[in-house]
């Protein structure tokens, strides 16, 4: 192999995997692959587009080490790799659901800004404040609970997130937003 080339194109299997005798060209497999996920793959994830093809081109070169050798290969037929492009992306789609990442900081509660009426936006700043005031107020259970809720998280992905029951987690946000009320009422706000 020349010192230009950062990876053979074409490698021949030898009796080390499955005692095949026979040349797969990893190149076209590639452009073959990248293909078929740039067909599946929306706009809105096109960053991880080259991620999805590697892990593709992964799961079709393990299918072809571990094929007996009468086998034909799989890897040839473009359904195949269709299918295997699709379940890379659904995966994909799956895990980003699963890993929704929430900061659990304290200061983690963002106000909206109302971009129309000054008033509003400087209400909006106060009310912000007030809510900030209560929080810290609160016990730090309490106040994971509530900042989840007010970010839009329901009381199961709360209680997912924070590893607890879901009953604990259902008393914490609502005995949390009872005293987040109480507490913006003594300093005379009303959101």
């Amino acid at each position: 192999m020349a010192a230009s080339e950062p990876f053979p194109s074409v490698i021949a299997l030898g009796e080390s995997v499955a005692n095949i005798d026979e040349t797969i060209d990893y190149v076209a497999l590639r452009r073959d692959i990248a293909r078929a996920v740039n067909r599946l793959c929306p706009n809105w994830m096109a960053d991880k587009r080259d991620d999805l093809v590697q892990t593709a081109l992964l799961r079709v070169m393990h299918i072809v080490e571990r094929r007996s050798p009468g086998e034909r290969n799989p890897a040839a037929a473009a359904s195949y790799l269709y299918k295997v492009a699709y379940s890379v992306l659904v995966d994909e789609l799956r895990r980003m659901r699963r890993r929704r990442e929430t900061d659990l900081d304290e200061n983690a509660v963002v106000v909206a800004r109302a971009k129309e009426d000054p008033e509003r936006t400087a209400a909006a700043r106060q009310i912000g404040r007030g809510i900030r005031g209560c929080l810290r107020a609160m016990k730090h259970e309490r106040r994971l609970a509530v900042a989840l809720h007010l970010q839009g998280h329901t009381v199961a992905e709360a209680a997912r997130l924070l590893d607890w029951a879901f009953k604990r987690t259902e008393n914490l946000v609502y005995r949390g937003l009872s005293d987040l009320r109480v507490c913006l009422k003594a300093k005379g706000l009303r959101p």
